[in-house]
């Protein structure tokens, strides 16, 4: 069994990084050929790692946080080669939603039991097209306006390090807090108005549990959407706390609805983040693809 690797250095501030040799000797220990995919940048980390499964790598394992199971997912989405993931990020919220074991170790067992089985869990993932640009995939949340603002300020920051720096990139946005004009069209029917934000959910939370659309499953074919509408700072800042546990979608402003086919369009285009990571611009189509991702996963027992 032979297995490409993709390892973070930086996770979970460095975590990843501790496990990475641990993960290693263990799959070896389970007579697995798993080997490092090497680059030195996100673009060069997938193409060494198609590379590898073009020449005969029956697997790929994401050894970090969301942003690195991202990575894996552009190179196995709906090709059939297996998945596997060891949490190790700050944010490792696709690996929650697919019931991978916490503990990293645990989890690199639960992979070479999966693996061994050959019987994989399928699961959801979403191909997303915006035009002028090649076609890209994600699996946890796609978010546009008030979050997207929030992470792409958040990435420009040098100082502090840490969560401190989301917390500042939200007061920051804060003051500059402005609705969205935006047309939502979900399986062809259009809305159009302005939002604070909208997201887009395959899973139900993103940023290290934050549930922003509860009720998304990764295995039921169909998108969650969640549209607040114009909101005072006040009520943003009241609302965040509610997203621990999802009940925002209570609140008057806030609207969920579902589909398999979801567009964004805005007014002036604004980026989108999925993932946590920088994303395609708007205009932007999804579809949820079923059992795009076949993940090796046998829990102990």
């Amino acid at each position: 069994m032979t297995v490409a690797v993709i390892a973070s250095p930086s996770a979970g501030r460095g975590r990843a990084a501790a496990c990475r040799d641990a993960v290693l000797a263990l799959l070896a220990s389970q007579r697995i050929d798993a080997w490092l995919v090497p680059g030195d940048s996100a673009a060069a980390v997938v193409a060494a790692a198609r590379e590898s499964v073009a020449a005969g790598a029956e697997a790929v394992l994401a050894i970090g946080g969301d942003g690195t199971v991202h990575l894996a997912v552009q190179v196995v989405a709906g090709s059939g080669v297996r998945l596997g993931i060891v949490p190790a990020g700050t944010g490792n919220d696709f690996a929650t939603a697919a019931g991978v074991p916490t503990d990293p170790l645990a989890a690199a067992a639960a992979f070479a039991r999966g693996l061994a089985a050959g019987t994989p869990a399928s699961l959801d993932a979403v191909r997303a097209s915006a035009p002028g640009h090649p076609d890209r995939w994600w699996c946890t949340v796609l978010s546009a306006g008030f979050d997207a603002a929030v992470n792409e300020r958040a990435n420009r920051m040098r100082w502090p390090r840490g969560p401190r720096r989301y917390d500042l990139a939200i007061l920051a946005e804060l003051y500059r807090l402005r609705p969205m004009s935006v047309t939502i069209t979900l399986d062809g029917e259009p809305w159009s108005g302005e939002v604070t934000l909208v997201a887009v959910g395959n899973a139900p939370s993103y940023g290290g549990g934050m549930r922003i659309c509860p009720t998304a499953d990764p295995a039921d074919g169909l998108l969650d959407v969640t549209i607040a509408g114009p909101l005072s700072r006040r009520t943003l800042v009241a609302l965040k706390p509610r997203l621990d546990v999802g009940t925002h979608v209570s609140h008057p402003a806030v609207t969920t609805r579902r589909a398999k086919v979801v567009e964004i369009a805005a007014d002036p285009p604004g980026l989108t983040y999925a993932d946590g990571e920088r994303f395609l611009p708007m205009p932007i189509t999804m579809r949820i693809v079923p059992g795009a991702l076949q993940l090796a996963l046998t829990p102990a027992g």
